[in-house]
């Protein structure tokens, strides 16, 4: 396969667009290109529309009008967020087959060389894919991508479920990377080590903007804009006012003045249409605490662990008490049994952990599968409200940025961004005394991340987390560090 020139257009959109299920615009119009060896980071708010633009790429989907070209020989792969459900009982192989257009004996050593590259030792090819952890479920979606050897690589949150070597290996693989790329990502550091550039989906206009630069820049430029925006709003509000106020004394004058009343108010009117909509993407969540009943004496009791080593499983003795307003780290690499061991906890296994009777348990799960994807997210609230109120659900899901017009939609509709939210929302609601949380940063804005860290931080029930981001986990006080690497 021939490289694409790097001073070709390998990607084009023109006046593309597009809306997702009914009267859902994604895209108005929009037209960038891009060249062949660049790399650009997509931004925009959780549920602006980003994956969908991927799959307009791809041409999983189709625009409602408009064009989508690539280059005449350009090849596309996309690394997803995660891998589908129906596909967790393929093995190793039949997993790579689909993606692999090579001779059929090529695909082992190709599924090695991809793997050594996201840092995945070369497992049984007979191996099932429910059976890798978040995080090697996470290194096999980008191997999937890399195996097509694309022009134009997608990667969507790749760096999610990934411990601090995983990205490293990423960082790397991409700066070597010769061909076009374009990440969608909250990591500003993993983000900023390789893109040339940002394309800022606007999720209230529906266009995208085109920057190059550097990407803290890019995302100061926007700040400066929206600032801007929103002091030229202040002004052309005191004018309105001052003709609103005008027109009402020359209207209560009657006569002839009545006229200049009238012409005051559509003055009023015209700098009304004048004002400029503040971008909704760039809301960050507002602060908020977990609240919890503080209960007295343990709240649980950790006994064992069950770790992955080279060997094989192993139990190991912990024998750690957590009471409330103590908060622990799990730590240890991919695959060595953190989600599987705080699955155990908030699934009551006793041989792990004793919980005293009554707690209450909130679990944020990363894959989000403690929520019924089936079910609306009004319901999805009212099932942990003490107080079955719907007015109270609309005010708790607004606190987390989740709008009244998707409150009676399924869970499956939401963007990850916003059922990351959803699940906020819900502990919020629940009241848990024990909070056991898993990568609770996947697919969450980075603008939230402070915000979230500081309700962590201050959570007075007892809380277990696990999370490889350490600029995240900085933010919150530890009390206790369980790291399974060191039992194993």
């Amino acid at each position: 396969m021939k490289n694409m020139a790097k001073d070709n257009v390998v990607l084009r959109f023109e006046k593309v667009s597009f809306e997702y299920g009914h009267k859902k615009p994604i895209l108005d119009e929009v037209s960038f290109s891009m060249r062949g060896g660049s790399k650009v980071t997509l931004m925009g708010q959780n549920g602006a529309g980003k994956s969908s633009l991927f799959k307009l790429i791809t041409g999983e989907m189709k625009p409602q009008s408009g064009r989508v070209s690539l280059d005449r020989d350009a090849t596309v792969a996309i690394g997803r967020q995660t891998i589908p459900r129906d596909q967790l009982d393929l093995t190793v192989e039949a997993f790579f087959v689909q993606f692999f257009s090579g001779k059929d004996w090529e695909l082992p050593m190709r599924i090695k060389d991809v793997l050594e590259v996201v840092h995945l030792p070369m497992p049984a090819l007979t191996k099932k894919i429910g059976e890798f952890s978040g995080g090697q479920q996470a290194r096999l979606l980008l191997a999937s991508a890399l195996i097509q050897n694309p022009d134009i690589l997608l990667l969507d949150e790749p760096t999610n479920n990934l411990d601090y070597e995983g990205i490293a290996h990423l960082t790397q693989f991409l700066i070597d990377y010769e061909k076009t790329c374009i990440v969608i990502s909250h990591d500003a550091e993993f983000l900023n080590s390789f893109t040339h550039g940002v394309l800022y989906l606007d999720v209230f206009t529906h266009k995208i903007e085109q920057y190059t630069g550097d990407y803290y820049d890019v995302v100061e430029e926007i700040a400066k804009r929206i600032a801007k925006a929103q002091s030229e709003n202040v002004r052309l509000e005191r004018t309105i006012q001052e003709k609103k106020d005008q027109a009402n004394v020359f209207a209560n004058k009657g006569g002839k003045l009545r006229g200049v009343a009238k012409r005051m108010r559509t003055l009023a009117a015209d700098l009304e249409e004048n004002k400029v909509d503040v971008r909704q993407e760039d809301r960050t969540l507002p602060a908020f605490e977990i609240p919890c009943a503080e209960p007295v004496g343990p709240i649980v009791t950790i006994k064992t662990v069950s770790v992955l080593t080279e060997l094989g499983q192993a139990i190991k003795r912990v024998d750690l008490v957590l009471k409330k307003n103590m908060h622990l780290l799990v730590s240890g690499p991919n695959g060595i049994g953190k989600s599987t061991f705080l699955e155990a906890l908030a699934s009551g296994d006793t041989e792990r952990a004793h919980i005293t009777e009554g707690v209450k348990v909130g679990y944020y799960r990363q894959d989000f599968s403690t929520l019924d994807f089936e079910s609306t997210v009004m319901d999805t609230l009212l099932l942990v409200m003490a107080e079955k109120s719907q007015e109270l659900a609309y005010q708790i899901a607004a606190k987390f940025l989740i709008p009244a017009e998707l409150m009676q939609n399924k869970v499956e509709s939401l963007s990850e961004g916003q059922k990351g939210l959803l699940m906020f929302a819900r502990l919020y609601a629940e009241k848990p005394d024990l909070l056991i949380l898993d990568e609770p940063t996947n697919h969450i804005n980075f603008r939230h991340l402070p915000v979230i860290a500081e309700a962590l931080d201050t959570y007075k029930g007892a809380m277990i987390l696990v999370s490889h981001v350490p600029d995240f986990v900085a933010q919150i006080r530890i009390d206790e560090v369980l790291d399974l690497e060191s039992l194993s």
